[in-house]
C-alpha cells in the first residue's frame, strides 16, 4: 500500500481533484517522482502548474527535474532561486549544488554556492552543513580553514549526518580545528557506525580489541557499501 500511495496521489493531481487549499508538498513530490521516473509528460505539465503558480515545493522538485537536463539549466537554476528565496532549504542545497557542478566547459562559482550551502544549513539541511564542512576543510573554492570545517561538520552531525560525525571525528583524534580529544573522537565514531556509515565501520573494526565484533563490524561495512551507499 506504501508504495501506491505516490501514485495514487500523483494520479489524483493529474485528474485534477479539487482542493480546499494547495497540493501538500507529500502530494507535489509524489507528482515530481512520477514525472522524473516514469518520464511522464503530463505529470511534468501539472509540476509547471504548480510552480507558475508559486508553490515552493513545485518550484524546488521542477529546479531538480531540471538539473538532469543541461539544455534546461538556466529554468533549473531559476525555479530552484525562486523556492530557496521563498525559504526552501532543500531548494537551497540544490541550488549550491548547480553552482559547485557546472555543466562540462563551464566554471564553477563557489562563492555563490557556499551562501546557498549556508542558507540550506541554517534551514536544517544536514547535507548542505556536510558539504560546507568539506569545502572549508579542503579549501574548495574557498580558504582552507579548520576551525570552520569543523563548525560545519558539528551541525551536519547534530542535524545527523553519519558522514560528518566521521569527518569529525577524526578532527577531535588530530585536534585539526578542534581541541584534541581522544575520547569525542571515539563517540562520534562509534556514533556513525551506528548510523551504518560504512567506512566508520570499518574503522572500528580496525580500532576495536574484540576480534569477534571487529568482524561483525567488517561485515555490515561490507554489506552497507554495496547496498546504502546513496544514503550518505
Amino acid at each position: 500500500m506504501r508504495r501506491a500511495l505516490p501514485a495514487l496521489l500523483a494520479a489524483c493531481l493529474l485528474a485534477g481533484c479539487r482542493h480546499e487549499a494547495p497540493p501538500s508538498s507529500a502530494q507535489i513530490e509524489a507528482l515530481a517522482m512520477t514525472a522524473a521516473q516514469r518520464s511522464d509528460a503530463a505529470a511534468e505539465q501539472q509540476l509547471q502548474r504548480l510552480a507558475a503558480q508559486g508553490l515552493p515545493v513545485a518550484q524546488r522538485e521542477l529546479g531538480i527535474l531540471y538539473r538532469a537536463r543541461p539544455a534546461a539549466r538556466a529554468d533549473a537554476e531559476r525555479l530552484l532561486r525562486q523556492a530557496a528565496k521563498a525559504g526552501d532549504a532543500q531548494a537551497a542545497y540544490h541550488l549550491g549544488e548547480l553552482y559547485r557542478t557546472p555543466v562540462p566547459g563551464g566554471v564553477a562559482d563557489a562563492a555563490a554556492a557556499w551562501s546557498w550551502y549556508q542558507q540550506a544549513a541554517e534551514g536544517g539541511q544536514a547535507k548542505a552543513a556536510l558539504r560546507l564542512g568539506l569545502m572549508a576543510k579542503n579549501g574548495d573554492g574557498v580558504p582552507r580553514d579548520a576551525a570552520v570545517a569543523a563548525r560545519w561538520l558539528q551541525l551536519a552531525s547534530d542535524l545527523g549526518n553519519a558522514h560528518a560525525m566521521f569527518l569529525l571525528s577524526y578532527a577531535y583524534r588530530e585536534g585539526d580545528g578542534v581541541p584534541r580529544d581522544a575520547a569525542r573522537g571515539m563517540a562520534l565514531l562509534e556514533e556513525a557506525a551506528e548510523h551504518e556509515y560504512p567506512p566508520a565501520l570499518q574503522e572500528l573494526a580496525l580500532t576495536v580489541g574484540d576480534a569477534t565484533r571487529a568482524g561483525h563490524l567488517m561485515k555490515e561495512a561490507t554489506e552497507h557499501r554495496r547496498n546504502n551507499w546513496n544514503r550518505f
